[in-house]
């Protein structure tokens, strides 16, 4: 392994930092979140358009950069250190991976190239709130997280040749403006109990359907999105109402490996949600310690006490040990799909049946790891940030809380973390063998 970025790497770190720097300040980021998309429809075409960034790791054949998740977590680290609100996380990196892998040939060809120019925006949307789960992050997801049998989630089924869902999906992450729904469905009642996913697709497509939604709107077909209030603004989520909505099947057949398939991606999901925490961890450290330096107590700053500089020191080893470990599992992510490469033979690669497999579960929980590493990096960081700034750091005005929040946030979203590492450890069969203490 090459720990050294290519100087393609750093270009892309550096114009998305520039840029970010120039669009996404704090008083942009509070402005932004109150739109009714969640975000700046004008930065994100910067983002999207001008940057590429939703195409960096889609093969250059669906229109898109042919570089690697590498490239595209790097890119998410600066998301992450400004906390810029953007349809990139759930289109780039939950949504088109899984077009890529399951889709069909006319299906990605439609879609992807749409997906990576940012014309079109699409969400992930699973049944109830177990996204982690269905991404193989905390747990086993060949289980009924869909809504097996009766059991509520998101039902579909064939009537006269035609897919139908019905059923509820929370917490999806940009629902409410997102041109293209992927959606987790259970079918085949007891006896061929299996998840699907589908295709639901918005009448009004593109940005100019994006600004005529609002925070609840029922669709054509039974379809109701609802903006939820969410702890962390930045990460705007919604409810998904479906009643006999009309879908598209994702691939050929229904024989697809749609578990593996969310495995693989919910391993290279979490490696870049790794390198975008340890963002915005180096973010709070780095204003917390510009803070320190200039408040002044008992006639000196308060960053020259022993106390403060202790505190501080632990933070940035923290810090630098998640961004190692987040730097770590997007080269392995990189390294298992390559650019441009077929995802599809990847994501069967990357999780058979057999989850626990030795050799195979070991690479499959390595963003995991890391996800749960960097979560813990940037609550540790967000804190001190909150303390050592005192009585403003506790004020709304500040963007302390931003941090806390987007810590808190993620690990409701995709952790827990001591679940990310008790999964991976079960997964590998660490403690199968006998303890002796």
């Amino acid at each position: 392994m090459d720990a050294r970025f290519t100087a393609e790497q750093d270009e892309i770190r550096r114009t998305v930092r520039e840029l970010l720097l120039k669009r996404s300040g704090p008083e942009e980021v509070r402005a932004a979140v109150r739109t009714p998309a969640g975000y700046d429809p004008v930065l994100w075409e910067s983002l999207a358009g001008q940057l590429g960034l939703p195409g960096l790791a889609l093969p250059t054949a669906y229109g898109g950069v042919g570089c690697s998740v590498t490239e595209l977590a790097l890119a998410c680290e600066e998301s992450g250190r400004a906390l810029a609100p953007s349809p990139l996380l759930s289109t780039a990196v939950l949504a088109a991976p899984l077009i890529l892998a399951l889709g069909t040939e006319s299906q990605r060809s439609e879609l992807l190239p749409l997906l990576a120019s940012g014309e079109l925006t699409a969400a992930l949307a699973v049944p109830g709130a177990g996204l982690a789960t269905a991404l193989g992050l905390v747990g086993d997801n060949h289980g009924d997280w869909a809504g097996g049998g009766r059991a509520g989630g998101v039902q579909a089924r064939q009537v006269e040749g035609v897919w139908r869902l019905y059923g509820q999906a929370a917490q999806v992450l940009d629902g409410h403006s997102a041109d293209v729904l992927v959606v987790a469905a259970h079918t085949g009642g007891f006896a061929r109990s299996r998840t699907l996913l589908f295709l639901v697709r918005d009448s009004r497509e593109g940005r100019e359907g994006r600004e005529h939604r609002n925070r609840r709107e029922r669709s054509d077909g039974g379809l109701v999105r609802v903006r939820q209030t969410a702890l962390d603004e930045t990460r705007p989520q919604a409810r998904i109402e479906m009643r006999d909505v009309e879908a598209e099947l994702l691939g050929e057949r229904e024989g697809s490996d749609v578990s593996g398939a969310l495995a693989a991606v919910g391993n290279t999901a979490a490696a870049v949600l790794a390198t975008e925490a340890v963002g915005a961890a180096d973010r709070a450290l780095e204003r917390t310690v510009e803070y320190v330096k200039q408040r002044e107590q008992f006639g000196r700053p308060i960053g020259s006490f022993q106390a403060v500089k202790h505190r501080l020191a632990d933070v940035y080893v923290q810090v630098q040990a998640a961004r190692s470990a987040a730097y770590y599992a997007a080269w392995a992510a990189g390294t298992r799909t390559g650019a441009g490469s077929d995802a599809g033979a990847e994501a069967r690669a990357g999780s058979g049946s057999d989850a626990g497999s030795d050799a195979g579960a070991g690479e499959q929980r390595v963003g995991a790891l890391a996800l749960a590493q960097a979560l813990e990096a940037l609550r540790t960081a967000a804190s001190e940030a909150i303390q050592l700034h005192g009585g403003i750091g506790f004020t709304w005005e500040h963007e302390a809380h931003l941090y806390f929040k987007r810590a808190a946030g993620d690990e409701l979203l995709f952790g827990p973390v001591h679940r990310l590492r008790a999964y991976a450890a079960d997964a590998t069969r660490l403690f199968d063998g006998e303890v002796v203490v």
